[in-house]
């Protein structure tokens, strides 16, 4: 059963004061739908969206979550700890953000028979093994900030069976930014890190080998997507659905930098060095094919990103 798509509803969003949690909330009140954000402001600091306050509130704290969503008709998961190097850093404390709060919040989506949006990662792969990568791939991460999604996983699933719609996306690497605010929001991805040194005329550091790809999606496509996954969900029958969320962008991390380059010497004039340094992180894939099968998000939900890499790269150029 699909959900008419004029309809509005409350939506409780974690992580409202991120990067993807902010432009989510912006989309979602765009559509005239009402938003609850919240935010532990760990690392995100966006204070108010479109005058809505986004308010303090930690995911690990259950009863919290519970007053503060009590009546939404759907739950937006973004709060975590995201990224490698923060959960190395901390894991214990990253497994119980990542883990013990999707946990919080999957009960109580579980409680109340509200739908839920929660985004994995493709560190949940690890190496990929079989291509184009779908949802069904075999889960090996590498590193705990994959284990610990790949966990909140199947606790979605497990929870969610027979008790409420929920839809799990294994997601690929964000760039782009987006305004707010009148504000540049952004995140320290490989994409955007290289636009940042193209345009301080600084070289573009390519960890070695250079060949390993990735698919890249834009956070402005990211948050479409789940706005669309709401018209799914509500009043959908219950049961978690897992599939990928990518943009069919696949290139290889040298590409990527070449591109920049090439885009900032016709945009700028001026052509910046690419470097190649040992890469810092042993727990990386490094495969040199990274296809996935974007039909999953086609199917499910009617997605089709609307930015590639090219694109995307010359508009923050500009």
């Amino acid at each position: 059963m699909t959900a008419d798509t004029t309809e509005t509803h409350t939506v409780g969003v974690t992580g409202a004061a991120g990067y993807i949690g902010s432009r989510v909330t912006k989309v979602l009140l765009d559509e005239g739908h009402d938003v609850v954000p919240v935010d532990d402001f760990s690392v995100g600091d966006v204070q108010s969206i479109d005058g809505r306050r986004v308010e303090e509130l930690d995911v690990r704290d259950r009863g919290a979550l519970r007053e503060a969503f009590d009546g939404v008709d759907a739950v937006m998961h973004l709060g975590a700890v995201s990224g490698v190097p923060d959960c190395q850093e901390d894991p214990e404390y990253a497994f119980d953000v990542n883990v013990g709060g999707t946990e919080n919040v999957a009960w109580l989506c579980r409680e109340w028979g509200t739908p839920m949006v929660f985004p994995c990662s493709m560190a949940i792969i690890g190496d990929p093994v079989e291509f184009p990568i779908s949802a069904d791939h075999p889960r090996n991460p590498l590193n705990f900030y994959g284990r610990s999604k790949a966990l909140s996983e199947n606790d979605v699933h497990q929870l969610a069976d027979g008790e409420f719609p929920a839809h799990v996306y294994v997601k690929s690497n964000l760039y782009g930014h987006h305004e707010l605010n009148g504000r540049e929001i952004g995140k320290n991805t490989v994409i955007n890190i290289f636009v940042d040194k193209a345009l301080n005329e600084e070289p573009l550091t390519v960890h070695e080998p250079g060949t390993q790809a990735r698919d890249f999606i834009h956070v402005k496509d990211v948050a479409r997507a789940y706005a669309l996954s709401l018209d799914e969900l509500v009043g959908s029958d219950p049961g978690a659905t897992t599939f990928t969320l990518a943009s069919g962008d696949d290139r290889s991390i040298l590409d990527i930098a070449e591109a920049v380059q090439s885009i900032v010497a016709e945009e700028r004039g001026y052509e910046v060095p690419i470097e190649m340094v040992e890469n810092p992180r042993e727990s990386e894939t490094e495969v040199g094919d990274f296809t996935v099968d974007t039909s999953e998000a086609a199917d499910e939900i009617g997605f089709e990103a609307e930015y590639d890499v090219d694109r995307a790269v010359r508009e923050m150029v500009r």
